[in-house]
């Protein structure tokens, strides 16, 4: 196999919501989606967009500035207009569930199995309906990353065969010895706690070194570094699912621009390089909008075509 790069932009409501308020002729007249199809059509780029079903109240406390229009918008209501685009787009650009809204943080780490699966396929029937069946891919990262044993099952059931996992050496938590860097987090952590669900340290981005939760799509060190620049996956042999670490190194929005470059040759060495970021970087009414996500788009996708890339879909490992 070639060598591959994985490309794919979490937390999309904002773009979607930009495109059904402005219903402009196509959706490459939005200028998100503009700068998506320059660079694919310059370098080839591919890239999976990860989608939440609805917008978040929190929003509305100086994170994002609408205006007086700071009503909530869900995935219904995207036009199905551009779906015969979103089609013969599909073999570069692709739709996947994320999570149902942005915030409590960790909602699917102890997930039932009926949560998880009304979550999943509310996002992946609007898909279907506004952009078609082509567009949708299931390799799926979830929303914070850990999904419990029963969310896994439901994803599963549901189709999806592949699932971005943690990786660590996972330890009980302990009250009174761990760590938690947010505090907020220890009832989420706490709440419907599965015997599955563990903490781990780990450096995020691989910038910022955390204590965060992991459930049953996690990965021990050995087999999580085995993995790292392969094309390897673990299956789970409770679940069935295919587990790997998607992007353990580059995340576009946690790094400057001017230090990307000297990340992007550390990855050379690999067959298999992954970058994710963040879509709403690109927002200027986004309380920390990044005025050059574009540039970092365009850098990253330049850079790996120059050096013999070829972007994919991580759902092709398991086809």
């Amino acid at each position: 196999m070639s060598k591959k790069i994985y490309f794919y932009v979490d937390d999309h409501i904002w773009t979607l919501r930009k495109l059904a308020k402005n219903k402009p002729a196509s959706i490459f007249d939005e200028p998100y989606f503009a700068m998506l199809k320059e660079a694919h059509d310059k370098y080839g780029m591919k890239v999976q967009l990860n989608l939440f079903y609805q917008t978040e109240e929190s929003y509305r406390d100086g994170v994002f500035d609408f205006g007086d229009d700071d009503s909530m918008f869900t995935l219904a209501e995207v036009p199905d207009t551009y779906k015969s685009e979103w089609e013969a787009n599909s073999d570069w650009l692709k739709l996947a569930w994320h999570s149902t809204k942005e915030y409590p943080p960790f909602l699917y780490l102890n997930v039932t199995y009926d949560e998880m699966k009304e979550s999943y396929m509310k996002v992946k029937n609007e898909i279907i309906r506004f952009a078609g069946e082509k567009s949708l891919t299931e390799g799926i990262t979830a929303h914070w990353l850990p999904v419990s044993k029963d969310g896994v099952k439901a994803l599963y059931d549901c189709g999806v065969r592949i699932l971005n996992a943690s990786k660590g050496d996972a330890y009980d938590y302990d009250p009174d010895t761990t760590v938690i860097h947010h505090e907020a987090w220890r009832e989420v952590f706490l709440k419907n706690r599965q015997p599955e669900t563990r903490c781990y340290d780990t450096i995020v981005g691989g910038i910022y070194p955390q204590t965060m939760f992991c459930g049953q799509n996690h990965l021990p060190s050995e087999i999580g570094n085995k993995q790292l620049g392969t094309f390897d996956c673990m299956t789970d042999e409770e679940t069935g699912m295919k587990f790997k670490e998607f992007c353990p190194e580059i995340i576009l929005n946690l790094s400057p621009l001017e230090t990307l470059p000297q990340v992007y040759e550390s990855q050379l060495k690999y067959d298999y390089v992954c970058v994710g970021s963040h879509e709403q970087y690109f927002n200027e009414e986004y309380c920390n909008y990044q005025p050059d996500t574009a540039e970092k788009f365009h850098s990253m996708a330049k850079f790996f075509h120059d050096n013999g890339y070829e972007f994919f879909f991580v759902d092709e490992l398991i086809k």
